[in-house]
């Protein structure tokens, strides 16, 4: 009878093994290696994030209750020490370089933003995974406890993460906005976390659109009043310029101060931006749309394991975290490319219970519920003859 790969098989094959080998070769990640590969690694972390297992026992158990498809999927059972050595010690670098490979698919199927403008739009913020110090004594936040924050650039076409910084719980936004990757004609929303005038300036210089809040406490003074419509949502539409003496040195350009209502709240959000042109409706419904980052956060969050790491060394909390991003991304390409409107939650609570099914993929995910073929409800029932 012929093999008929499994769900996971063909959700392997969204990964180029000669990109993922090139990458090996790049990053030495086999140096060391005793026996374990690195494609062998990746198959076990991502079916760990898939499977929901959180533990190395969890991992260790899950694949070798599936030895005859691991067997065809070429890959080896793995045991909890080298699965734990390999998370110590293969370069995270594998892992984040897999992740840009991943995203470059994902970004060619992605729906773009639903603003009239084409310009690319772009939330940054931070968020923070809490670590217990005695066990990672290099993730210091505060006396008693430990943290990473995870620093993210969200794509608003199709939602998808393109870059990510990893640090300690102690560094501040301000210290990692530098090192996002920024390009003439972008837009990028943020909070008041990376409010900092003489980046703000910068990306003034730049050609750079940016929308954030502003602090209570900055010293300004409006030089136009422009008319708007009456609506309940925008309040107030001004030209300022800063008139305290550090913020002026720092930014010395007229900025727009919009002051719009929240729809679903009714709170005052008083907003500054150097985009002079947009209408003030369409700068309040952008920043709105910022929220959409700390969705993301909240679904990696529930849905990935990076809550419980598998090691707790720095490289192994990178390699989870690197890998998990990858599983975010595999969900998105088969959520974006299937003709069923799934939802990232409801894809990651089926995929568990269908991981190692015998069926494609694609006949799987666009008509989930129809039976398949050879299954006995899906036949007649047959009448039985009592005479």
């Amino acid at each position: 009878m012929a093999y008929r790969s499994t769900i996971f098989g063909q959700m392997l094959k969204v990964f180029s093994r000669l990109e993922f080998q090139r990458a090996v070769e790049e990053t030495q990640a086999e140096r060391h290696a005793r026996g374990f590969r690195s494609w062998d690694h990746f198959v076990a972390l991502l079916f760990g994030q898939l499977a929901g297992q959180d533990s190395l026992r969890g991992v260790e158990a899950g694949l070798a209750t599936q030895g005859r498809e691991l067997y065809h999927l070429g890959v080896r059972p793995v045991n909890r020490s080298t699965l734990c050595y390999a998370n110590n010690h293969r370069p995270s670098e594998l892992f984040h370089r897999l992740f840009y490979a991943m995203l470059s698919k994902c970004q060619s199927l992605a729906p773009k933003h639903k603003f009239r403008f084409k310009n690319p739009l772009y939330s940054l913020d931070a968020t923070l995974i809490k670590l217990c110090l005695s066990l990672f004594d290099w993730a210091t936040f505060r006396k008693t406890k430990g943290a990473v924050k995870l620093h993210v650039k969200l794509s608003h076409a199709g939602y998808l993460p393109t870059f990510a910084v990893l640090t300690t719980g102690k560094v501040h936004e301000q210290r990692v906005a530098p090192k996002f990757p920024m390009e003439k004609g972008d837009v990028f929303v943020f909070d008041r976390g990376f409010y900092d005038f003489a980046w703000l300036a910068d990306l003034h210089r730049r050609g750079i659109t940016f929308i954030t809040r502003m602090k209570r406490n900055t010293r300004y003074r409006v030089v136009e009043r422009r008319k708007r419509k009456k609506e309940n949502l925008i309040l107030a539409d001004q030209i300022i310029e800063f008139t305290g003496f550090y913020s002026h040195k720092n930014l010395p350009f007229r900025l727009r101060r919009i002051v719009a209502r929240d729809p679903e709240t009714k709170k005052r959000v008083v907003l500054l931006t150097n985009q002079l042109t947009w209408s003030p409706v369409t700068i309040a419904a952008v920043y709105r749309d910022r929220w959409q980052i700390e969705i993301f956060f909240k679904t990696i969050k529930q849905l990935l394991k990076i809550k419980s790491f598998l090691g707790t060394s720095q490289n192994a909390l990178l390699s989870q975290l690197w890998v998990a991003l990858c599983a975010y991304l595999l969900l998105s390409f088969f959520k974006f490319q299937s003709r069923f409107r799934w939802s990232l939650y409801t894809l990651s609570c089926i995929i568990p219970t269908n991981l190692f099914c015998h069926r494609n993929i694609w006949d799987w995910l666009n008509n989930p519920f129809k039976p398949t073929r050879g299954d006995p409800f899906s036949a007649p029932q047959l009448a039985l003859n009592l005479g």
